[in-house]
């Protein structure tokens, strides 16, 4: 009895038009009596909610009258005008094609009213004829018995139609087929032929003003007005969250009526004449039925060449398949079976109002692909097709028209089309303004539904925004595929994308990182081990409670749990959580958590940095300033990233070069544990390294420093050492001072045992090294010489320790603050010269080559002594010579030498200890103290010899010897200009300035080539240019006198004096030019003390004479003592005599 409700009893009708069934021949003479009584009370047979008879003006000519039984409507004089205008004269014989092109006429075109009524009566006054169900018998006798539901219904009554046009779709025998199809093409031409429609909406169709119902006032074939009208308003009802304003009767009639004409667009009256055009037009070659001409025109509603009547229609009809997906007869259709099959009807707690809603199958059914279960290819590619219909139409949301229309009023003005809105909205919900939260939801709930996520096709505005960056970096990927997606993502930033594609992207992004469910290569990969680990049992994609964010964040966590913390994530979904923190570093709106968290600190600390990447890096910067729960969740992806840096996706693709010449064996692990970062520092200095990647890796190590958690190979090394020996230290900066502290004391003490595991050791020896690289790694020597950096070292590029270096070049010009710190750092570098990089980097080739066996303390040593190899390289032997410079300006650079030394330099140079400072540079004093006491030949051996090393070298490069570049610097420019320019050092600025002695005149620099004079008495290697002019003579005359203490140079001297011996031209000018600065010294600078004395003596060309002079005299004073002696004591005894 119900389905008289939605099936119109009229459908009996058009038995009589289907012209070969023989079992219709009898009707049609019972049809033309039913027609021709005009006047007969034909309302009793009328369907309720029909006009009444009696209240409609008679037809004209047309008084009651027994028709002939093969009466045509051609024929009578009401209609034979309109039917002469509007019919092909072959149609005439034939009633039913004459009723369906009077119906079906222009939109412009008019039918005259006495037509209008004798046609409306004629189809009424069948229904009322008994017979009509009994053909329907006869026709769909095979039919009836297939399908149960009408095979049990009551007959003669007209509820046996009725079924067969509800199952019209499960209908498979033609006659029958054709019979139920003429009869349902002919109810929806008017409204008031529904069975119950007038009686459920004839109070709603007054109150909304939809029109009339009276005849004669409206065009009585056009009124699918009426129902688009009521249709509208019960679609504004919904977008405006107003009080329902349509009756529930009246809605479930409105939308069986719309579900009823699904399947052919001609049964949706209004929509057919406002696009019958547009039909013609984009789907001229669709055949009607099964819902095709409506799928054809929804593809086509954005054509510019769609007119917006069709368009608007079109629109009312897919917002009522968003409330009734059975509105969509291909959808419905399609998806039925698998609706029953996934359970996506029987959940009890929900109103069935929303189990028919479009939005709940598309999630149910994608929760079942998901989940991996059997969804026919049929019905997935109807889902794709309504997702798609979502995604190009915002206002087929009530929500989103509901909850953000103030947004699309001030942002989205005009942009309708083609999902333009949709993404203006997602722009705006991504920015720092944002949206409101009942439009965030609400955008955040189409995306679900439409689930782009599994294809990017179904957003229309990312296809046609991205499609040239998929056809050239994502080709290789089927299209379709959800790794599209993700291969766009992976190319964000680079060469290969586009402005527009960037944006698009980003826009969804950032909605489907908000549910880890729209990812759906992670829910497939991770839905076990959520359900495992993060207490999901029972979820799934429709009545899930636990926030999907919540999941991820589980999820991620287990990810990089070490074995002993609990379980861990299987290994392929792990790989998806590391890709989707690869995505999500790429821009800190696509973290919500993070972004949550941050928002004021995102305002207040990184307003000005919109380039990719660089809001992370802001936070991280200020990550004392952070309000704490953004700081905590800054500082847990930060130690993330220090464990797996390759969640720096922007950072890994700067570093490509580096990472594939030097790092590809780490690069390929699966599991990282902070060896890629560790390996990108150490070979900062290659020539693949870019500033990109350098700035990267310098960003991260200054983050580094603030905790040493960010360091994951540091942190797991040492943990356990840090909470023993360093507790409540939270600075990486001061950690490692504290566990290299302890180190050094227990290797100074000899302690039996070191207090620091061998594995922390070790891992702090990496640490200092890096630390070494930039001065910024180490915070209190860059707070010291901030200041000098920039007024010294402005244009120095930091890394590679460039401005260490710039530093230690111009340390005279440096505050005393700094220039302490400088000096520090320079005396821990000497101690261990692995911590000077600049040496390091320049010269490791030729420690591999001269020094393999050497310890890493003992390589400049090394170095030093094969400086003036032919195979040393020119860069590392500059260096060399820079550090000699350093370690000359203070015994205290010199370990060898502070060693050698100890007790000699208190012992002679003590006076010049009170004077300094603690840190302050001795500028070579004491060296220079220590060379006069290796003249006078007083300095313990293990000294003397690091002197005369010293002295060896200093003699060879001016620039050696502090005190004489600091006293004689003038001196130089102006009497050895071309000397000092050379570019290899060898003993001609010394030369020079002894040669031009007289013509000094500075007193102090004079003073300082005098010592050099001095010095060079003791050791003939002192004197580069008389060794070298003598070395021949040398090794004739001296080779059996040992080196030092000026035993050669008296024996050249001897040699000199010989007339037996022949000595070189050279050596015999050089020996003679030595004798006379030497007298002239003597002359400017008397001996200081008998030291001196005795060396001018020995070294003096009349040394024979002298000595003898001095023996005689000697002599002579001993003489003159006996004789007095006797004279003295001859007294004495004389005295005691007496």
């Amino acid at each position: 009895m119900a389905d008289c409700r939605r099936v119109p009893l009229l459908l009996l009708l058009l038995c009589l038009f289907v012209g070969p069934l023989p079992a219709l021949s009898s009707l049609s003479t019972g049809g033309s009596r039913a027609g021709g009584d005009a006047e007969l009370p034909a309302n009793k047979a009328a369907p309720p909610g029909a006009a009444p008879a009696d209240g409609s003006p008679a037809v004209a000519a047309s008084p009651p009258r027994k028709r002939p039984a093969a009466w045509k409507l051609a024929e009578e004089p009401a209609c034979r005008a309109d039917l002469s205008r509007l019919c092909p004269r072959h149609s005439w014989s034939n009633n039913l094609a004459v009723l369906e092109c009077l119906q079906d006429r222009k939109e412009e075109t008019e039918i005259a009213s006495d037509c209008n009524h004798l046609l409306w009566n004629y189809k009424l006054n069948l229904t009322t004829d008994p017979k009509f169900e009994s053909v329907a018998v006869e026709v769909c006798r095979s039919t009836i018995t297939e399908i149960k539901e009408c095979a049990v219904e009551e007959r003669g009554k007209g509820f046996l139609v009725s079924c067969l046009v509800d199952h019209r779709g499960n209908i498979s025998e033609y006659q029958c087929n054709q019979y139920i199809t003429k009869m349902t093409s002919i109810v929806f031409s008017d409204y008031r032929l529904i069975c119950g429609f007038m009686e459920h909406c004839r109070d709603d169709i007054n109150t909304l003003h939809c029109g009339s119902i009276s005849t004669g006032e409206k065009d009585l074939h056009s009124q699918g007005e009426v129902i688009s009208c009521l249709e509208k308003a019960l679609v504004q009802e919904v977008e405006e969250g107003n009080a329902p304003s349509i009756r529930d009767e009246c809605k479930k009639s409105i939308m069986r009526v719309a579900e009823l004409s699904s399947d052919d667009f001609h049964l949706d009256r209004f929509l057919y004449f406002a696009c019958r055009d547009d039909r013609e037009r984009f789907c001229d070659n669709t055949p009607a039925g099964e819902g095709r001409v409506y799928k054809c025109l929804f593809n086509h509603k954005f054509e510019e060449a769609m007119s917006e009547r069709c368009r608007e229609a079109l629109t009312t009809r897919q917002k009522l398949i968003a409330q009734d997906y059975k509105v969509s007869y291909s959808l419905a259709k399609a998806c039925k079976a698998d609706l029953k099959k996934s359970h996506c009807s029987v959940d009890s707690n929900l109103p069935r109002a929303r189990e028919a809603r479009l939005s709940y199958l598309l999630l149910c059914l994608e929760s079942a692909v998901h989940l991996g279960r059997q969804v026919s290819g049929e019905c997935q590619g109807e889902m794709l097709d309504y997702r798609r219909m979502l995604m190009e139409d915002f206002s087929l949301s009530p929500e989103i028209v509901l909850h953000c229309r103030s947004e699309i009023e001030a942002h989205c003005s005009g942009l309708h089309r083609k999902g333009r809105t949709l993404h203006c909205l997602m722009r705006a919900g991504r920015g720092e303004g944002g949206v409101d939260a009942l439009c965030q939801k609400a955008l955040q709930t189409l995306i679900q539904e439409a689930d782009p996520g599994a294809d990017y096709r179904i957003d229309r505005a990312l296809n046609e925004a991205c499609e040239s960056v998929i056809q050239t970096a994502c080709k290789h990927i089927r299209t379709g595929d959800p790794m599209i997606l993700s291969c766009l993502m992976e190319h964000l930033y680079t060469d290969k994308m586009v402005e527009d594609c960037e944006q698009r992207l980003l826009e969804l992004q950032y909605f489907i990182a908000r549910d880890w469910k729209l990812d759906p290569i992670l829910y497939r990969k991770c839905q076990g081990d959520a359900s495992r680990l993060c207490h999901t049992h029972g979820w799934n994609g429709t009545s899930e409670m636990m926030p999907p964010g919540a999941i991820f964040s589980c999820l991620y966590r287990h990810a990089y749990r070490s074995v002993e913390q609990g379980r861990r994530l299987s290994r392929d979904c792990k790989v998806e959580v590391q890709r989707i923190l690869h995505q999500r570093a790429l821009d800190v709106k696509l973290d919500p958590e993070l972004q949550r968290r941050c928002m004021m600190d995102l305002g207040k600390w990184c307003s000005e940095k919109t380039e990719a990447g660089q809001e992370l890096e802001c936070l991280q910067d200020h990550l004392e300033d952070l309000v704490s729960d953004c700081r905590d969740v800054v500082a847990n992806l930060t130690e993330l990233e220090s464990e797996d840096i390759q969640i720096e996706a922007l950072l890994m693709r700067a570093c490509e070069p580096v990472i594939q010449s030097h790092c590809h064996e780490v690069s390929d692990n699966q599991i990282d544990s902070g060896d890629l970062m560790e390996c990108l520092v150490l070979n900062k200095h290659q020539k693949e390294m870019n500033d990109k990647c350098a700035v990267g890796v310098t960003h991260f190590q200054l983050i580094q420093i603030k905790d040493f958690r960010f360091s994951y190979k540091f942190k797991t090394a040492c943990k356990e050492d840090v909470l023993k020996l360093c507790p409540n230290i939270k600075k990486k900066v001061d950690v490692v001072i504290c566990l290299s502290s302890t180190v050094r004391n227990d290797t100074l003490q000899d302690a039996r045992e070191q207090r620091v595991s061998v594995k922390c050791r070790k891992q702090l020896r990496v640490e200092e090294l890096a630390m070494s690289e930039d001065i910024r790694l180490e915070p209190e020597l860059y707070d010291s010489c901030k200041q000098d950096i920039t007024r010294l070292c402005q244009n120095v590029a930091f890394g590679n320790a460039q401005v260490m270096e710039c530093l230690k070049e111009k340390k005279r010009q440096l505050s005393q603050r700094c220039h302490h710190r400088v000096f520090r750092l320079q005396e821990a570098e000497m101690m261990d010269p692995e911590l000077d990089y600049q040496l390091m980097r320049l010269c490791r080739g030729m420690i591999r080559r001269f020094c393999p066996d050497s310890e890493g303390k003992s390589a400049l040593q090394c170095l030093k002594q094969n400086k003036n190899s032919e195979l040393m390289d020119p860069k590392c032997k500059q260096m060399i010579t820079k550090r000699q410079i350093t370690q000359n300006s203070d015994y205290r650079l010199n370990p060898v030498l502070k060693k050698s030394c100890k007790a000699d330099i208190p012992k002679f140079c003590q006076s010049i200890l009170k004077k300094a400072a603690g840190d302050d540079e001795l500028e070579g004093e004491v060296i220079s103290c220590l060379k006069l006491k290796y003249a006078d030949q007083r300095l313990s051996p293990d000294c003397e010899d690091q002197i005369r090393v010293i002295l060896q070298e200093s003699a060879l490069d001016y620039r050696l010897d502090p005190q004489l570049q600091i006293h004689c610097t003038q001196e130089i420019s102006r009497l050895c200009p071309e000397e000092a320019a050379a570019q290899e050092q060898t003993g001609q600025v010394e030369e020079c300035l002894k040669v031009n002695l007289l013509k000094i005149k500075q007193e102090a620099c004079k003073k300082e080539v005098l010592n050099m004079l001095k010095e060079s008495k003791a050791d003939i290697f002192v004197d580069p240019v008389l060794h070298t002019a003598c070395a021949l003579d040398i090794k004739h005359h001296c080779a059996a006198i040992p080196p030092g203490r000026g035993r050669q140079m008296s024996c050249l001297l001897e040699a000199l004096q010989d007339k037996r011996v022949r000595l070189q031209p050279e050596c015999k000018k050089r020996l003679q030019d030595r004798i006379d600065m030497w007298s002239y010294a003597a002359m400017v600078a008397p001996a200081e003390g008998f030291s001196d004395l005795a060396m001018q003596v020995m070294t003096s060309p009349s040394k024979n004479y002298i000595l003898a002079s001095i023996t005689l005299g000697v002599c002579l004073l001993f003489l003159m003592g006996l004789v007095c002696g006797r004279i003295t004591k001859r007294v004495t005894q004389e005295l005691k005599d007496r």
